[in-house]
Formats: structure tokens, C-alpha cells, sequence
């Protein structure tokens, strides 16, 4: 049965430019970097240098944060009317400027950068050198291209067998596979090729020259691996038997192998994302605190003159108008519009995050003037969303993968942000003082005996602190602090 139905609906939708914004706000330092830096090749019309006097009239809603920019007035004669909402999309872009956009890109130099080699191709130098037939040779460049950055090989056997019958045209089977597989598994770095830690150990003690702690090492991974990695030791000792003291020897052989043989070939691209770039920094001078933002790689950027200009001759010049000249117009005004929301949102990303950061500066000034963790306040995301005058989800972002380096050291921004608990003298307190107490112990405690669970929740109850054993469990699991089990020592 069919029926019409009128329905009113209340929806809240976000402009372009408040995406772009939230966008930005999410993006580090090193990452906004990049941002801008491809923003500048792929924009005509964002250019780097000061603003100059801008007779490019736009308005902005600046209090909201919506920038609408001013539409040319457009007759009823067939005139161009270049409102937002006519804006055509990149498919629409006139072929001719596809064209200069295709032949300037392919006259940009490109910028080297140096790369070191790959674990892949090392292994494949090594393949080079071994005497095999066509077909292992096929077979060894397949499996090499499906072991991972770390040098295990994660995938089934049977699924590469697979893949080489059905798409490399192979008549291959499992056994054919794990035969170069050994061979792989004797390249170096050693350990390569594994498909578990408990391969890889093995892999590399192999290579090692055979003694009596040896032997009993590869028999202890090969038989009793699982007790191993749980800790039983009890249990290798009364199955071997073996004294404590040749168990000590076997463990610190076991500690000596490598469990990611390959973790050292990670490329220059990979090193680069991994150093941390502050996003602000705060010193403490004379009991006083001062905060600057790091704008290292925030050029100051401006609306190209010459596109501007053409805007201008448009307008002065509507007589003489065509076709073509009104597409170009129109991708010149979509360009002129989008740098200057660019530069208008890179401007509001950076009062956002200083505002956020002054928030955070004045609940948390005792620990910038002294580095003391335990000066630490409790503080949520609303604590600071309310003094800096933004939503909890603006906050969330601003404090995502953000750093501030201080007189003490580089902290993320996410550090500063701790639940509340209260004393039995009803004080309020940091949850991170009583993780740096449970830190503390369990440092100090006897490895022989490590402390449980309920011996923690006992001493920290001793101190004034009443926390449940589950309590303790999930502060321990956050500090990523095994069980008591897991802690022993021989």
C-alpha cells in the first residue's frame, strides 16, 4: 500500500570548511606538515609569502567558524552566477585546464630522498646467489614478497601453494613450498623466514655452536615451550631434571636470541614518522610559564595576485564573454575560495590548539613549574573543554597525538588527562599518583616473590588509598605490567 507522508526533520550538517578544520585539528606537527606542502603543489592559487592588501572581498562568519565566501553578482542574461553551491566538481574541470595542470605536473622536478635497502631486496641479493632451478627460484621470490617488515612469514603455506598454481600458472605443491622455505630460512639476518617466535629462536640457535646449554636450550623450546613463555619453571625442572642453576643458564641463553631479527631494517621513511615533533612548548622562567607554538613548518601563505586579478577583469569585463572563459573563471574562483579557506582554517587549527593548551597550563601550572608527577590534578576532557570554550570532542581531537616539550622532557598531551579518586581523608586525587606508588613496588618487590594483586590493593590501603583488587588489576593492565606469575624469576 502506498502513501504520502510529510515529516519534518531537525539535522545538524557540517560545511566543507568545518570538515577541513576538524581535520586539521586532528593532524601532529610533522603530519601538517605534509599537509600544507601538498596543499601548496596542488592549489594554483595558495602561494607562500605575507598577505598582501587583498581586494578579493570575502566575508567569514568567524564567531561560528563557518567562512562564506561572497558570490559574483550574475545578471539574468546567461551571466555566470559563481555561488557555492554551482561549484562544479574536479571531473567538471574544463579539459584545457587539465591539460596545464597535467603538463605543469609532469615539468615539476621531483625531490630526491635517500632510502636504505629492504629487507626484501637483501633477501632477494641472497636468492641471486643460491644454484636453483627456474621454478624454485619463482617459488622463493613469492615467498620472500609474503614475509612481513619484521621477517616472519605470516601466511599459510597451503594458501601460497595456492596462489602460485592458480595465478602464477605453477604446478606446486606444500612440500615444494616449505623445501625453499628452508632455504629462505638460512638467509640472513638469521631467524628469517619464521612463521612463529617459537621457529625463530630455534632458527637461530641452530646457527650457534652445539654445547651442553645449547642442547638443553633447543630441547626446552622445542618440548616445553608453552611452560617457557607461562613461567612454569618447576615443571622443565622436574621433566629434565635440571638444577636451578642450569636453568639459569638456559633462560639467559634464551634472552640472548633475538625475537624480531629484522626489527633493524625498518626504512628512512618509517624512522622519520617515529621521531616525535612537539607541538608546543612550555618553559618555566622565573616561577612564570610561557607558551609558544611550534610553527616550524607552517609557512606563511597568501591567495595568488594574478588569479585575484583575473576575478577582477571578469567582473569589469562582462561584455566580451564566452564559453570558455566562463569555465575558466569558474575553476579559477573555486581554487581562489579554497586556498583562502585553507589559510583561514590553518589560522583557526592554531588558536584552537592555543587555547586548549593554555586551558591545560592553568589546571596543571604546578607540574610545569616542577616536573612532579605527583603535582598532577585529576582532569577530564569537560575540565578543559569548559575553560577554553570548546565542545569535548574539539578537545578530544586537539589532544590527539599532540606533544609539548617542557623544561622536563617531551610529554604527549594525553598524559595530563587522569581520573579522580578520593583518599579516606577525603582528598581528591590524581589515579595516576597511586600508579606511580604501584610502580614503585612492584620495581622494588622481590622477583622471587612478586607481589599479587591483593598485596598491592594491601599496601596501597595501608597508605590511605582503598582500591579494589580489580582496581589494582586494571591499573596494572594499563601500565602494561604482567601478572605476578609472569614477573617471577629464578
Amino acid at each position: 500500500m502506498l502513501k504520502q507522508q510529510l515529516q519534518q526533520k531537525l539535522q545538524q550538517k557540517l560545511s566543507p570548511q568545518q570538515i577541513q578544520l576538524i581535520r586539521l585539528l586532528e593532524l601532529p606537527a610533522i603530519e601538517l606538515e605534509e599537509r600544507i606542502k601538498h596543499e601548496l603543489e596542488d592549489n594554483p592559487a595558495l602561494e607562500e609569502g605575507k598577505e598582501i592588501v587583498d581586494d578579493f572581498e570575502r566575508t567569514g562568519d568567524e564567531e561560528n567558524g563557518e567562512l562564506v565566501p561572497n558570490e559574483i553578482e550574475g545578471g539574468s542574461d546567461g551571466e555566470v552566477d559563481l555561488s557555492l553551491g554551482d561549484y562544479r566538481s574536479e571531473d567538471d574541470i574544463p579539459d584545457y585546464k587539465l591539460r596545464e595542470l597535467s603538463e605543469r605536473a609532469e615539468k615539476r622536478e621531483e625531490v630526491p630522498f635517500a632510502v636504505g635497502e629492504s629487507l626484501n631486496e637483501y633477501l632477494l641479493q641472497q636468492l641471486g646467489l643460491r644454484d636453483l632451478s627456474e621454478k624454485k627460484v619463482k617459488v622463493a621470490e613469492y615467498v620472500i614478497g609474503s614475509i612481513d617488515d619484521d621477517g616472519y612469514l605470516r601466511r599459510d603455506l597451503f594458501a601460497i601453494a595456492d596462489d602460485l598454481t592458480f595465478h602464477a600458472g605453477l604446478d606446486v605443491t606444500v612440500e615444494d613450498v616449505e623445501e625453499v622455505l628452508l632455504i629462505i630460512q638460512d638467509f640472513d639476518p638469521v631467524g628469517v623466514g619464521a612463521r612463529n617466535l617459537q621457529e625463530c629462536l630455534l632458527l637461530q640457535l641452530n646457527k650457534r655452536e652445539k654445547t651442553d646449554v645449547t642442547e638443553l636450550t633447543t630441547r626446552v623450546l622445542t618440548d616445553y615451550f608453552e611452560e617457557f613463555t607461562r613461567k612454569h619453571y618447576d615443571k622443565i625442572m622436574r621433566a629434565l631434571d635440571l638444577d636451578e642453576e642450569t636453568l639459569k643458564r638456559i633462560i639467559h641463553e634464551i634472552t640472548t636470541l633475538d625475537p624480531k631479527p629484522c626489527a633493524s631494517w625498518g626504512g628512512s621513511v618509517e624512522t622519520a614518522l617515529s621521531q616525535i615533533v612537539p607541538d608546543f612548548l612550555v618553559e618555566a622562567v622565573n616561577g612564570e610559564l610561557i607558551l609558544s607554538m611550534n610553527n616550524r613548518g607552517i609557512p606563511e601563505m597568501r591567495v595568488n595576485r594574478e588569479y585575484a586579478e583575473m576575478i577582477e577583469d571578469y567582473t569589469n569585463n562582462k561584455a566580451n564573454q564566452t564559453s570558455q572563459m566562463k569555465e575558466a573563471v569558474l575553476f579559477v574562483k573555486q581554487k581562489l575560495d579554497a586556498a583562502q579557506w585553507f589559510i583561514e582554517s590553518i589560522k583557526q587549527r592554531q588558536n584552537t590548539l592555543q587555547r586548549t593548551m593554555e586551558a591545560i597550563i592553568l589546571l596543571q601550572r604546578d607540574f610545569f613549574l616542577t616536573g612532579d608527577e605527583s603535582t598532577l590534578r585529576p582532569m577530564k576532557m569537560k575540565d578543559v573543554a569548559e575553560r577554553a570554550g570548546f565542545d569535548v570532542s574539539t578537545v578530544s581531537r586537539v589532544s590527539n597525538c599532540k606533544y609539548v616539550q617542557t623544561n622536563f622532557g617531551i610529554y604527549p598531551l594525553k598524559y595530563f588527562f587522569s581520573e579522580s579518586m578520593q583518599t579516606e581523608s577525603g582528598e581528591e586525587i590524581s589515579t595516576r599518583e597511586v600508579k606511580k606508588i604501584m610502580k614503585e613496588y612492584v620495581d622494588n618487590e622481590d622477583k622471587h616473590k612478586p607481589l599479587t594483586d591483593e598485596e598491592l590493593a594491601a599496601i596501597l590501603k595501608e597508605k590511605g588509598y582503598v582500591i579494589a583488587r580489580r582496581t589494582v588489576a586494571k591499573y596494572r593492565e594499563q601500565m602494561d605490567i604482567p601478572v605476578a606469575r609472569l614477573r617471577k624469576e629464578i
